[in-house]
């Protein structure tokens, strides 16, 4: 019984062993998977030279194109008035700003008037003696003459005598100073050189403003200018008038404006050259931020494209029989995003967009987008 059993055992083992070997000679005959070869799929588009603009963006802040810093010639209290001087309030143009106390001033020049005029009064009889052929003009200059108002221009003087006696008795002279002192009256009242709104206001109503001390600053709302640093190489490309298309950062707001001014150097530092925009809407505020372009020049027989699609060497893929290839290119003008691309001959099929791992040969499947080249 034993034996039967130790048979039996055997038996299966080499039923086993041959079963074994069998499937490992079958198995290293089997052949290896073949991997599927991935054939990207890329965006194209036939290329149509035209005329391209070269745009060339900007920046900078608005500026009141008329701006008044205010400043104090003379020294007094600051007098109260109908309107308050605080940031935000509107003038007219020939509405006082600011007005001082000058009253004591105001007593002082009002001697000098007096005097002026007692010395006038006191020289017309000899006048009428000595030279009866020009007093009528100094009476009548005597009758208009009136302490209220300003001091009106002395006669003409016609002849060398009339010149010497008039002079000798120190009436020009006391002229000439009551008009000074005038002058001088008239620096208590600051009124507006145009109609606009007080930006900046540092003193307050009741305050003793000194001479010289800066009281505020007044623009004009309707009216701004922006500052903008270009290359220098479009120095000779920038022009007078030139139209300019702004937009606020959100590019949400659009404004129109137009190159004013062209500074006639080249910063030395940075080498740039200094444009000024000019720029008019009742939404605009001093010190928005505004992003400009400006038309520089227009390049023919062109094609705009995304920088990255710009190899080094100055080449592009272009797709030919479903296969990539590159031809060499000529850049005339980088922006931020985009290039602008000559010799590239019309129907040559280049990419859209770039493909990751791309090489010359590279086998793809073209698709074209329903969105044409040049389509903004």
């Amino acid at each position: 019984m034993r034996k039967i059993i130790l048979s039996a055992i055997g038996i299966v083992l080499i039923a086993l062993s041959f079963y074994i070997a069998k499937s490992l000679i079958a198995n290293k005959n089997k052949p290896r998977p073949v991997k599927e070869k991935v054939i990207k799929t890329v965006l194209i588009d036939t290329v149509k030279n035209e005329t391209v603009k070269i745009v060339i963006p900007a920046n900078g802040s608005l500026v009141a194109k008329r701006r008044v810093e205010l400043f104090a010639e003379v020294q007094g209290v600051f007098k109260p008035s109908r309107k308050f001087f605080k940031p935000g309030q509107t003038y007219k143009k020939g509405e006082a700003l600011i007005t001082m106390d000058a009253s004591e001033y105001f007593a002082s020049v009002q001697s000098a008037k007096s005097n002026l005029y007692n010395t006038l009064a006191a020289i017309m009889p000899d006048l009428r003696l000595d030279f009866p052929d020009v007093y009528d003009k100094w009476r009548s200059y005597l009758a208009k003459f009136e302490l209220d108002k300003a001091t009106p221009a002395l006669p003409e003087i016609t002849s060398e005598k009339e010149n010497y006696f008039i002079t000798g008795r120190g009436i020009v002279s006391s002229y000439y100073n009551v008009k000074n002192l005038e002058q001088r009256l008239s620096k208590y009242s600051i009124s507006a050189p145009f109609t606009g709104i007080l930006t900046q206001a540092l003193v307050t109503e009741g305050s003793l403003i000194r001479s010289g001390q800066k009281l505020g600053e007044f623009i004009d709302p309707s009216l701004y200018e922006m500052e903008v640093a270009l290359s220098k190489g479009y120095a000779s490309l920038l022009r007078v008038g030139e139209r300019v298309l702004l937009n606020n950062l959100d590019g949400t707001e659009f404004y129109k404006g137009v190159v004013s001014r062209v500074n006639g150097s080249i910063n030395a530092g940075t080498q740039t050259i200094t444009a000024f925009i000019e720029v008019k809407d009742e939404k605009l505020k001093e010190g928005m931020y505004l992003e400009a372009r400006l038309d520089a020049k227009e390049e023919t027989n062109a094609i705009e494209v995304d920088r990255n699609l710009l190899l080094e060497g100055q080449q592009v893929f272009v797709v030919r029989d479903s296969v990539l290839d590159v031809i060499d290119v000529k850049p005339m003008h980088f922006s931020d995003t985009k290039v602008i691309l000559k010799q590239i001959p019309d129907g040559t099929i280049m990419l859209k967009k770039p493909v990751p791992g791309a090489y010359a040969g590279m086998l793809v499947k073209p698709f074209r987008s329903s969105v044409k080249k040049g389509d903004k």
